[in-house]
């Protein structure tokens, strides 16, 4: 019997001999522990793997590699050649350590006998002091230019140049070796888990302890044996997903909402009074969102569509159904300039229907806060714009029938559930991060998802090119001749961990210092969250007025800014964003019908991680938000991608959700099948939605 067939024999017995035995009775509260528990980690240490979202031993043991490595020969240094990894092992006979700009390279001997190699490390400066001579090392690579280029290194014992050894998300802070090291370290607390599943389901669908899994697939004797401890925590993920959606489902068919009825005479003045037509993709979610206004249940509706798909134009249609009713509807959006900029957006369409329109911000004096409020309050105003102001406790709405919540997995959990607390509004959550449409279908289960899968015809693709920054005066060369052709331009400030105050100084300064050399023949201005609401008002007046030709800026412009004749974005460090900022970033160009281009400067490609390069290389290969966002759910997981940490529910971290569906179709008929029979299973569900908002996840 092979490995693959002994692992899954129910119960978790007859296991591959190369899993850990497991002893002891579960103690799940040992899970909860922090991770500073476990040697190696420190202060320092903990605050890195805090940024990965790894606060406690459960967090580390869900942590999920994102590969293996292929097996590997082991060869004799003097047999090294061609292009192929392979795996050499030898003691140190010197180390030297070397700066080429920003770039730090430490170089080892390595002597196996048979010859010697340089061996090169990028940007790993503490490890001169690790390698003195005499030490014995087991490297995994290539040849290369400098040597003997080093992907993967052991210093004595260490499984991280093993085959099948485990490649697990990073970040620069916290290599994938430091984070194999203490998964080593917290792999014996697997035994500490209960497992929920039946052991009756277990046996049917031929899955292995939860404990036994997790060994599995944090140290496979093969890619099966991860792959079938994956699936096995992968089912019970959706199985517990599918059982809560079900109950979700079930309490909300309770509630009841405002019928809306048919669409009426101000929604006729609405299509009449926009400048243009609406697409296919419009009036289809258009379409489905009358059919859930027309029911006394109130609408949970995911309405997704890419940067500049025009998806505002069908949340006003969404908000004038609740007015022409002679109800009141609101916007809720995440920032004060992405309110704004829906509330410059469709006020003047209001004003042309006689609809009033409020904005509502914790900027506003506390005399017109009030006042607006108390317009409210009394039904006055009809609709209002705000960010999380609207939902305070001092806000209160006359009739709120339609709810608009405008990239919302960027809201808390708490504060997407206070705008409908008390009342049974209708609501559409709206997101330009694209959601996978796989991952849609199973977080949002329960919930209609629309989507506007293409923009208007007339815009064109965004031209991207990925280029190190020792070719950055190319990039202004490029901008300084179509800023001559009449186009404008922003400039993006690199991400940095800093306070918003650091963060509006250095974008100050880049400002000054491209007014000064680069774009000295320009009108620069510069954007940052330091600015007061009013004056950055102006400023975004002035530079759609074309009286700035270039923004340079925080990422305060990643949503919600519309400047057509905006056609070239440069992102410097690029490779400090993830991927879904840096595509909405992108979206700020390619707004009008003249081709549009995004120039992303990085450091020297020796200087970035794998993960870092895969991401500025699917910005260059697509433009496509749907596609990019399957690549960051490969790159980075299904919880992480959704800002799930907030609500707990989505955040799968086994399930692999773009070849998952059969899984899927059979978690959710084992849901089926259990109801709501008491038993572990439920407690897990309990544990998993406390606290969390039923009608707002992700």
């Amino acid at each position: 019997m092979t490995a693959i067939r002994r692992q899954t024999v129910f119960a978790g017995l007859d296991r591959p001999q190369a899993w850990p035995v497991l002893r002891g009775r579960p103690r799940p509260d040992r899970l909860a522990a922090p991770l500073d528990t476990l040697p190696g980690v420190g202060p320092t240490v903990k605050r890195r793997l805090a940024k990965l979202g790894l606060e406690t031993v459960r967090d580390l043991l869900e942590h999920r590699p994102r590969r293996y490595e292929d097996p590997a020969p082991e060869v004799p240094i003097a047999a090294l050649g061609g292009e192929d990894e392979v795996v050499i092992a030898g003691e140190v006979l010197n180390v030297s350590a070397r700066r080429r700009g920003r770039l730090r390279i430490v170089t080892a001997r390595i002597s196996d006998g048979t010859a010697s190699v340089g061996a090169t490390w990028f940007n790993q400066p503490w490890l001169a002091d690790q390698l003195r001579p005499g030490v014995r090392v087991r490297l995994r690579g290539k040849p290369g230019r400098y040597g003997f280029d080093v992907r993967a290194y052991d210093v004595g014992d260490g499984e991280a140049t093993a085959d099948f050894a485990p490649v697990y998300p990073a970040s620069e802070e916290i290599t994938p070796k430091k984070i194999r090291e203490l998964v080593v370290a917290a792999l014996p607390h697997a035994r500490d888990y209960w497992d929920p599943l039946p052991a009756a389901l277990r046996a049917q669908e031929g899955m292995p302890l939860k404990s036994d899994a997790l060994v599995a697939v944090h140290h496979p004797g093969s890619t099966d044996e991860a792959e079938t401890g994956r699936r096995r925590l992968a089912f019970e993920e959706l199985l517990l997903l599918q059982i809560g959606i079900a109950r979700r489902a079930a309490a909300r068919e309770r509630s009841l909402a405002p019928a809306l009825g048919e669409p009426g005479e101000l929604i006729a003045r609405y299509r009449k009074a926009l400048p243009f037509a609406l697409t296919p993709y419009q009036e289809q979610a258009i379409r489905e969102i009358d059919v859930d206004l027309a029911r006394p249940v109130p609408m949970q509706r995911l309405l997704q569509g890419d940067v500049g798909s025009g998806k505002t134009v069908v949340a006003l249609y969404a908000l004038l159904r609740a007015v022409e009713n002679g109800r009141q509807a609101a916007l809720m959006a995440p920032t004060e300039t992405l309110a704004e900029q829906h509330f410059l957006t469709i006020a003047d369409l209001c004003l042309e229907l006689g609809v009033t329109c409020e904005l509502l911000t914790s900027a506003l004096p506390a005399r017109e806060h009030e006042a607006v409020r108390s317009r409210l309050r009394s039904g006055e105003a009809q609709i209002a714009v705000g960010t999380h102001a609207l939902i305070q406790q001092e806000v209160d709405f006359a009739d709120l029938a339609v709810a608009v919540v405008d990239e919302q997995h960027r809201f808390g959990v708490e504060q997407r559930k206070a705008l409908v607390e008390g009342r049974s509004p209708h609501v559409l959550h709206m997101t330009a991060t694209p959601i996978p449409r796989t991952l849609a279908l199973t977080v949002y289960g329960d919930l209609a998802v629309s989507e506007i899968a293409k923009p208007p015809a007339s815009r064109k693709p965004v031209v991207t090119s990925w280029i190190t920054e020792d070719r950055a005066s190319e990039a202004y060369t490029r901008l300084t001749r179509l800023l001559r052709e009449g186009r404008q331009a922003y400039v993006v400030c690199p991400l940095v961990e800093a306070s918003e105050t650091t963060l509006a100084r250095a974008a100050e300064e880049e400002a000054e210092r491209l007014r000064r050399a680069e774009l000295r023949d320009f009108r620069v201005g510069c954007a940052h969250g330091r600015l007061k609401p009013a004056d950055r008002r102006g400023l975004m007046a002035r530079f759609k007025a074309r009286e700035l030709d270039v923004l340079v800026a925080t990422t305060v412009i990643e949503v919600g800014v519309d400047v057509p004749n905006a056609t070239v974005m440069i992102v410097q460090e690029a490779d400090r964003f993830g991927l879904a900022q840096l595509h909405q970033l992108r979206g700020r160009v390619g707004r009008g019908a003249e081709q549009s281009y995004c120039l992303l400067v990085s450091r020297a490609k020796e200087e970035l991680t794998e993960s870092a390069q895969e991401r500025l290389q699917a910005l260059v290969d697509t433009t496509d938000g749907f596609e990019l966002a399957e690549k960051d759910l490969e790159l980075r997981g299904g919880g992480h991608l959704l800002g799930t940490r907030q609500s707990g529910v989505s955040d799968l971290r086994f399930a692999h959700l773009r070849r998952d569906r059969p899984l899927l179709e059979r978690a959710r008929a084992a849901a089926a099948a259990i109801g709501a029979t008491p038993g572990p299973l439920q407690d897990e569900v309990d544990a998993l939605f406390s606290g969390t908002d039923p009608d707002a996840l992700a």
